[in-house]
């Protein structure tokens, strides 16, 4: 293995399917590398929506403080080695190429073991932590959740404080169809003596995280109780508020992510930071926060471009991520004409996800399938929409052709589904 195009390659040789849940394959990876997770300060940040805002309203604080801040986030966007980044910036291709030979002698014994081959993912997370550890030296490590929580690879990792963002129906066929065997997954990650953030509200899923934290003695932060936002109001790029907890508060705040959602998960953020500050001295100050907090964003979260006409991406893929997705149009784009183009993945239900645009302004609705295992087809989509008018096209380019045909100059194209469907489009349309 000399390259990184090699390195890629061999990563995706080992499967996802018939995996054995747990974290046994992780561990024993991690040992044979030598721990490097018990090197590294952490944060945890799981939940069903919201994990990657809440990643990027922490890591630009840091960032502004003069601190190294690593993070291990999925799916990506643009290019794989973002998944595992410093500051920003993806890990190099030779880093990542030393990184997964110093890897590679563990998983590939561990895949002859009774274990089972480990995945590709389960892989990954052992890949960075190893290059944390023993290249980046960043000063805290964000560690977002791929799936779940309980079973994920990162919930090897243990951090010095945890972040639940909320929980929503997703992943049913594997986490659990009923929302409290889904909140039972997220709040796996919860652990013994470490504290967690939530901004659940719900009293079903939130009893569920209560019930997980007091069995760990994990103290629990809450919002509505512990922390709060007031004086939430959209302005021209984004929305302002200001911050109240039991430690302090900070008044003024302003983001530039669209969707009146995203000052939940600034919030959660802050929390973070004002723990952090008086338990671990992390220092992070006020002006660090304020500018952090205007600089971040998430790439296809409600990620608006000025294209003509404009265009609106969004990884909406689940029924609450649909919700919010309605509501920021309400807020941020209210009358104007939508061009929706949207892509799911089989087990989604096109009826349900579809259902929050029934009472918007959409001028079209256009189906498509996309690159992906699990993708559903068009025609799929088309057929069980709750918007009579939906059309089922062959790929994305053709419904993005038709839409830009028919789009006036104060419509709005807008692009939703998978996260790995908008992955393709941003991709192409970057190009």
């Amino acid at each position: 293995m000399n390259t990184y195009q090699e390195a890629r390659q061999w990563l995706q040789d080992f499967t996802t399917s018939d995996i054995r849940p747990g974290l046994d394959r992780v561990r024993m990876m991690l040992e044979g590398v030598g721990n490097p997770e018990r090197r590294l300060k952490g944060i945890h940040v799981g939940g069903t929506n919201g994990k990657g805002s809440t990643v990027a309203f922490l890591k630009e604080p840091m960032k502004e403080a003069g601190l190294v801040c690593g993070t291990f986030t999925s799916p990506y966007v643009y290019e794989f080695r973002e998944r595992i980044a410093v500051n920003g910036e993806p890990i190099s291709e030779q880093d990542f190429l030393e990184s997964v030979k110093a890897v590679k002698p563990a998983a590939e014994s561990i895949a002859k073991t009774p274990f089972g081959t480990p995945s590709e993912f389960e892989v990954l997370t052992v890949i960075a932590a190893y290059y944390f550890a023993a290249k980046a030296f960043p000063d805290v490590v964000i560690w977002e959740v791929g799936l779940g929580g309980r079973l994920d690879s990162t919930n090897a990792m243990y951090p010095m404080i945890s972040v639940i963002t909320n929980v929503g129906h997703d992943h049913q066929h594997i986490l659990g169809e009923t929302i409290e065997d889904i909140a039972r997954e997220k709040a796996g990650i919860i652990k013994s003596g470490v504290p967690v953030v939530t901004c659940e509200t719900n009293q079903k899923t939130l009893s569920v995280i209560e019930q997980s934290a007091a069995s760990t003695n994990a103290k629990l932060y809450k919002l509505g109780r512990d922390f709060d936002i007031v004086g939430v109001e959209a302005n021209g790029s984004g929305w302002s508020f200001s911050f109240q907890s039991l430690l302090s508060g900070i008044d003024n705040l302003e983001i530039t992510m669209l969707g009146r959602h995203q000052t939940k998960n600034a919030a959660a953020a802050l929390m973070v930071f004002r723990y952090l500050k008086m338990y671990y001295a992390l220092p992070v100050e006020e002006e660090h926060i304020r500018t952090g907090l205007k600089k971040a964003s998430w790439p296809g979260r409600l990620e608006y471009r000025e294209e003509d006409p404009p265009v609106l991406l969004d990884g909406a893929h689940n029924k609450e991520g649909m919700e919010s997705l309605a509501d920021a149009l309400k807020e941020h784009f209210n009358g104007r004409p939508i061009h929706l183009i949207v892509a799911m993945t089989k087990e989604k239900d096109p009826a349900e996800l579809l259902a929050p645009f029934v009472e918007l302004p959409v001028a079209s609705v256009s189906a498509v399938s996309f690159d992906f295992e699990r993708a559903a087809s068009g025609e799929t989509i088309a057929e069980k929409s709750p918007i009579s008018s939906t059309q089922a096209l062959e790929d994305w380019e053709s419904a993005w052709k038709k839409a830009q045909n028919q789009a006036g100059t104060q419509d709005l194209i807008v692009i939703a589904g998978s996260l790995y469907f908008i992955s393709e489009v941003s991709r192409h349309m970057n190009s």
